[in-house]
């Protein structure tokens, strides 16, 4: 059985030695590098070619946002999840416009830290329960909006599958396959599904999907 092969990067010692320990005790994980720093965080993961990095989001030298965004160019098949203490929505959206697949918040580390490399791992996205719960809307009884405010526009099935899929992370060769269509219907279903949302970014569509209840794996 293959290995997931991961990078830690945190500049408090206690906090990196509590991450080694949660990534130890699973069989199918392997550490491959530490780091304190995200200038030496930049140079391990480049030497190791890790399958996931797992950042904090403030280091010295070079923050979590601005390494993941480098990271993006240069190894973008690298998964890279961010580890924070910040429970603002604003850090995520900039996680996410940076390219970042996992946002987990440091004081749940323990209970939801190994779920999210596993779901990252497997081309999802994964956001803290914490977070994205704030991210639905609250009231009972009442349809969610859309992101141009009213009611959500009307989905087709098809147009729903691939947008919850390409929420997940799945390429739009993956879901032709899934679904069992041409990639170029994909691409047609997504962009209408998308028009009708009036999202444009793929921040904005992990975001919707996030308030629908796509993204829990």
């Amino acid at each position: 059985m293959s290995k997931t092969r991961i990078v830690l990067a945190d500049d408090h010692p206690i906090v990196l030695d509590g991450l080694r320990n949660l990534i130890r005790a699973e069989e199918d994980f392997e550490l491959v590098g530490e780091a304190g720093s995200g200038l030496a965080a930049l140079k391990v993961i480049r030497e190791t070619r890790p399958d996931v990095a797992v950042l904090d989001i403030s280091m010295p030298e070079l923050n979590g946002i601005v390494l993941s965004r480098r990271l993006a160019g240069e190894i973008p098949e690298l998964s890279v999840l961010m580890l924070t203490l910040h429970e603002d929505r604003a850090y995520l959206n900039q996680a996410l416009e940076a390219g970042v697949r996992g946002y987990v918040l440091k004081r749940s580390a323990v209970e939801n830290l190994v779920h999210a490399i596993r779901a990252v791992t497997v081309g999802g996205i994964y956001v803290d329960p914490a977070i994205s719960g704030r991210l639905v809307d609250g009231k009972r009884g009442h349809t969610k909006p859309s992101p141009r405010g009213g009611a959500a526009p009307a989905l087709t099935e098809r147009e729903t599958a691939v947008l919850k899929m390409a929420g997940l992370g799945f390429t739009n060769k993956e879901i032709a396959s899934r679904l069992d269509v041409g990639v170029k219907s994909v691409e047609t279903y997504k962009a209408r599904g998308l028009e009708k949302l009036g999202l444009k970014t793929r921040a904005e569509l992990v975001r919707y999907a996030s308030t629908q209840g796509w993204l829990d794996l």
